[in-house]
């Protein structure tokens, strides 16, 4: 049987990781959540020291996490782009 919380994990894709471009909104780094079917953006709050410039110009791989903030999906950076 599937749980609303399946359903509700998939749409928002929590534990998985997307090369996602960040863009500065009231302060935060946000980004569209590449599921469309999913309502809310995403708003990178954890990692941000393995950031060398913020806003990066680049797409950055973000891990999605198991917790919502103030309307936005909460995303976490695991690797800079230019990092590598």
């Amino acid at each position: 049987m599937t749980s609303i919380r399946d359903v509700l994990g998939e749409t928002l894709a929590i534990g998985e990781r997307f090369d996602l471009v960040l863009e500065e909104r009231d302060g935060v780094l946000v980004a569209d959540h590449p599921n469309d079917a999913c309502p809310m953006d995403v708003a990178v709050v954890e990692g941000l020291d393995r950031l060398e410039e913020r806003p990066p110009t680049d797409p950055v791989t973000v891990e999605i996490v198991d917790r919502i903030d103030d309307g936005y999906v909460t995303g976490r950076v695991v690797e800079d782009s230019r990092a590598t």
